[in-house]
């Protein structure tokens, strides 16, 4: 089904019925033509002409082969479908007197959360006369938001919506630390050489004794 869709999104040879068309393909200039001088020229070549962008004018024509041209569409779909990341929205619930070991352990996943490459959606729920403590929900967030920085960053500061205070916080980018590491592990190598080296410099140095004539002495 999706290969029938792809299909019916572009015409081709004898469904192209404008007169002219801008020529393009791997061998050739880019040229506008009469629609059947360019599709006597793809007769020629033994391909097909596909109209790649009907809205241009005039439109756009591509030289090729149908079937490898669906190929690659459908090959540059997938990659483009690969690079979109899937975030996730996580929530995390408290309430506007949470205690610290209870926030502890939030603050623990939802650093989780951000590394994993995930939205946290925080929130404070008031219960009944709990909404008096609004305030105390909000600098509860604020801290939460303050302690996640080297995680996320805020995307929306906390609002009160219904009975619900809402900040949602973003996985900020990696940064390589996996090159740091390698960088390290290189200056490791270059030392330890000069370490096993070290000592016969320095008994090089520390002989003091007299030199006889005639006589040598090897490293």
């Amino acid at each position: 089904m999706k290969k029938d869709n792809l299909k019916q999104q572009y015409r081709v040879n004898d469904q192209i019925h404008v007169h002219e068309v801008r020529v393009v393909g791997d061998d050739i200039e880019s040229t506008v033509l009469p629609t059947y001088k360019a599709l006597q020229l793809a007769e020629q070549k033994g391909v097909d002409l596909v109209e790649i962008s009907p809205n241009a004018q005039p439109p756009v024509c591509r030289l090729i082969d149908y079937s490898k041209f669906l190929y690659q569409q459908k090959k540059h779909q997938k990659e483009m479908k690969a690079k979109q990341a899937k975030i996730e929205i996580k929530e995390i619930r408290f309430g506007p007197q949470t205690d610290d070991h209870d926030y502890n352990f939030k603050l623990k996943h939802a650093q989780g959360f951000l590394q994993e490459g995930d939205k946290v959606k925080a929130y404070v729920f008031f219960k009944g006369r709990s909404i008096l403590f609004k305030e105390q929900g909000e600098v509860l967030l604020l801290r939460f938001a303050a302690d996640l920085e080297d995680y996320g960053k805020v995307e929306q500061m906390p609002q009160l919506e219904g009975k619900r205070m809402i900040m949602f916080i973003a996985p900020k980018k990696q940064t390589g630390g996996k090159k740091s590491d390698a960088a390290i592990a290189e200056v490791v190598r270059e030392e330890v050489p000069r370490e096993k080296k070290a000592p016969q410099q320095k008994a090089r140095k520390e002989y003091t004794g007299p030199k006889v004539e005639g006589e040598e002495f090897d490293d």
